[in-house]
């Protein structure tokens, strides 16, 4: 992410260095990406806020591109992806800011609205709406619910599996994750993500595009393979090898809601929505103060359809107190 008005630098908190691209002034709003994202997917929105007043940190979460990737499986438990969120409050010296995540990210930023609503001035949940505690471990749940069937969650949970399928071509797994996932594509994926298990892995399951869609040029797509080839996907994988670990951590939450100002912003073509609805979170966010569901766009909303995610965005932190 280039530009005047941003600057990369690496901060240490919570035990790791998180690379962040870090811009602006006024208040803070941090952006989170998912999997398998970097800072750069809020490329459109990061100078938009700046633009309008706001001090704007995008890390690349732990795991994942310029910052640190620890070996073991349960440093990527939701209490550290949440420490590391508010190790950035501690560095720019603010008690609070907004956070949004996208994905795996939007886990991780309800999560945090729940722990710490001290330090949320406002949550912003993309593609992933808050889901309340389950009544049992999920990969049990999961197993339940898919028998043998191939369910991607259950294929990302057993090391080393998923990171070689992943890893063997990154120029493939990107093109496809990303172009895949996106408008016109989402159904025939969603479909081969949960179906009947004949071997394939995760990468053979995604369709293949034709071309790439205009908001993907093939330079930033390139930018993606060029880090994932350097990494790989374990970092990344290893948070949804934390499931279980997470609905243990998180037993003291059981049945609390999010208090904080909140919203949602999806993609209405989502794939991910299809099996987890939207529909009845407010019974969750006692806040919640709209639902932008964007035409047109799937499951990389802020990267495909940037401008109406801005808007979205800045009205929902220009309506926030945030003095």
């Amino acid at each position: 992410m280039k530009g005047p008005a941003v600057v990369e630098r690496m901060v240490a908190t919570n035990g790791v260095e998180l690379r962040v691209d870090d811009g602006g002034s006024g208040p803070l709003v941090v952006l989170a990406h998912g999997f398998p994202e970097l800072a750069r997917s809020w490329r459109h929105q990061v100078p938009a806020l700046i633009d309008a007043g706001y001090h704007v940190m995008a890390p690349d979460q732990r795991g994942y591109g310029g910052s640190s990737r620890p070996t073991p499986i349960e440093a990527y438990d939701i209490e550290q992806l949440t420490c590391d969120l508010l190790g950035l409050l501690d560095d720019a010296g603010e008690e609070r800011a907004v956070f949004v995540g996208h994905d795996w990210g939007a886990i991780v930023v309800w999560a945090l609205a729940q722990r710490h609503p001290e330090r949320v001035a406002g949550v912003v949940g993309m593609s992933v709406p808050f889901l309340a505690r389950p009544s049992g471990p999920p990969t049990a749940i999961f197993r339940h619910l898919f028998g043998s069937s191939f369910f991607y969650i259950l294929y990302f949970q057993e090391p080393g599996v998923a990171d070689a399928d992943l890893g063997r071509d990154p120029a493939t797994t990107m093109r496809r994750f990303l172009a895949g996932l996106s408008e016109g594509n989402g159904g025939g994926s969603l479909a081969e993500l949960v179906s009947a298990d004949d071997g394939r892995g995760m990468v053979e399951r995604l369709p293949e595009p034709a071309g790439l869609p205009g908001w993907l040029p093939a330079d930033e797509l390139a930018a993606y393979v060029a880090a994932f080839t350097r990494t790989g996907f374990t970092g990344g994988l290893n948070w949804y090898r934390n499931l279980d670990r997470n609905w243990e951590l998180s037993a003291h939450l059981a049945g609390t809601t999010v208090d904080v100002p909140a919203a949602f912003v999806a993609g209405a073509s989502d794939p991910v929505l299809a099996f987890t609805p939207w529909q009845g979170m407010e019974r969750w966010l006692t806040d919640l103060r709209g639902v932008t569901l964007v035409d047109g766009a799937g499951h990389w909303v802020q990267q495909e359809r940037p401008d109406e995610v801005t808007v979205a965005l800045l009205g929902f932190v220009e309506g926030l107190d945030l003095g």
